[in-house]
């Protein structure tokens, strides 16, 4: 599973890619007609992929087995047959796009004051900065009061796939803990294509592939997805259902740190909640992450 993410990473991930979602299809989603003949693959048959695309057999089998990289216009076609939807098809094509060069070292990620004050100043709305891999980078006290005091956590465990597969409170907390936990696998599997030689995203992706038997499957499943918008429910020990609105900010400064806020609609019962929460977070005086240096 690791060896997949160091040597020839991007043309055995693809490969691997291909495989999951081919499996999925079968020849009456995409059109193919219904045969007694029987089949001794689940989904669709290389060949009929390739006979889709209009590719050889040959070339289509390359693919799969990492032997050669797929041009752009290939890539489309494929993304088109295999009925991909966006996040999957930027992912393919991450993939392919990786597949001459190597990922550089990059350096601690640091949230920059501007980011930091608007931090501290979203003092009624819970909110986190993350970076690379998930890491949580900084948040505010309505963060630490709706999720979990990451102040007591070690800085290398203050990432958000770690906590909701490691603390057994989130299993509590989200309302629909596997459905919030395979969205997070499939986050850190996009990651895992912009930086596939990362030495911690690989150690993440071990460590918890050991620990937890759905991380495993679930990231052998290579489903991916962006971080983008939803709703989520908690069942928060203080104040009790909360039915939030999220969505993501990309920085300016570093296209890898994402602000992350949490919101209800003005007057609903979860907005009237974290009034309370936030309430609570201050007499509690949970801290917020600590002042840049």
């Amino acid at each position: 599973m690791l060896g997949s993410m160091t040597a020839n990473v991007p043309l055995n991930e693809l490969g691997e890619f291909l495989k999951k979602r081919r499996s999925e299809l079968s020849p009456r989603t995409v059109g193919l007609p219904e045969t007694d003949r029987p089949r001794r693959v689940a989904g669709l048959r290389r060949e009929e992929v390739a006979q889709l695309a209009s590719i050889s057999t040959d070339y289509y089998t390359r693919l799969e087995q990492g032997r050669m990289q797929a041009s752009a216009p290939v890539l489309d076609v494929l993304a088109r047959v295999l009925h991909l939807d966006d996040d999957e098809r930027g992912y393919l094509f991450q993939l392919a796009g990786k597949t001459t060069t190597r990922t550089r070292r990059r350096g601690r990620q640091q949230v920059q004051p501007q980011l930091q004050r608007v931090l501290d100043d979203l003092t009624a709305t819970p909110a986190i900065v993350q970076g690379r891999r998930g890491d949580i980078l900084a948040w505010n006290a309505l963060a630490a009061a709706l999720v979990t005091d990451f102040s007591h956590l070690p800085e290398k465990h203050r990432n958000y796939p770690r906590i909701i597969f490691t603390d057994p409170a989130m299993r509590t907390l989200y309302a629909d803990w596997e459905t919030s936990a395979h969205i997070a696998v499939a986050q850190l599997r996009m990651e895992a294509a912009k930086y596939p030689e990362d030495p911690r995203l690989i150690e993440l992706v071990g460590e918890l592939s050991l620990r937890d038997k759905q991380f495993a499957r679930w990231w052998g499943d290579h489903r991916v997805a962006a971080r983008t918008v939803g709703t989520k429910t908690l069942n928060h020990p203080v104040v009790g259902e909360l039915v939030l609105d999220w969505d993501t900010l990309t920085a300016n400064t570093d296209p890898d740190q994402n602000l992350t806020v949490w919101t209800a609609a003005p007057g609903s019962p979860t907005h009237e909640r974290l009034r309370i929460l936030a309430s609570w977070a201050a007499d509690q005086h949970l801290p917020a992450s600590p002042p840049l240096t």
